[in-house]
């Protein structure tokens, strides 16, 4: 935001609000008149919502530290996304994007972010549900929806396996590899387990 533009008060702006809609109007395009009014009533709503939620955090403990008071704002998804959106928020990109990290309900750890492509990797470090695509596509939803919030510099997923913590295969087979295939008995021999 440019710093030679001072900040307007409630008044000012809600003219100028007025005076830009009843600009479009008089333009007679009718379509671009309603897109412009609807456009003004989602952002008041947008920042209605995030006012009240910050009014909310803020009025649970009133007698709580004002470093406590902030750190409850910075978590809270809608009120941290207005101060991104504004160039407020006090956190750089690695801490938020870990802090949007640590709110998922599945573990994944980053990679690697590329500021330049926007591209955060990510590494699933719990099972998933054993690898479904499904929970897959769930996680990296997730990850997708958090950090549109907390971190709108990624602007892409990728979601990796750990392969390290991934299920171990068993393979059975009649027994240890070069031992007979069957027993006295004609059944395959048992083997004791480690």
């Amino acid at each position: 935001m440019s710093g030679a533009r001072t900040a307007p008060n409630a008044e000012t702006a809600g003219r100028m609000v007025e005076e830009i809609l009843d600009r479009l109007a008089s333009s007679g395009d009718r379509a671009a008149c309603e897109a412009a009014e609807e456009l003004v009533r989602v952002l008041m709503e947008f920042y209605g919502a995030a006012f009240a939620r910050a009014m909310d955090l803020l009025g649970h403990c009133p007698e709580r530290p004002a470093r406590e008071a902030v750190d409850a704002l910075l978590r809270d998804e809608l009120v941290a996304g207005l101060l991104v959106l504004h160039g407020l928020h006090p956190d750089d990109a690695p801490t938020r994007i870990a802090h949007a990290l640590d709110t998922l309900p599945q573990d994944v750890e980053s990679i690697g972010f590329d500021p330049a492509t926007g591209e955060l990797r990510l590494r699933l470090t719990g099972s998933a549900d054993c690898g479904r695509g499904d929970a897959r596509d769930a996680v990296e939803q997730a990850a997708r929806d958090t950090l549109a919030c907390f971190a709108p510099e990624v602007t892409a997923v990728t979601l990796e396996a750990d392969t390290a913590s991934g299920p171990v295969l068993l393979q059975i087979g009649a027994g240890p590899p070069g031992a007979s295939s069957s027993g006295p008995s004609g059944r395959p021999p048992a083997t004791a387990a480690p």
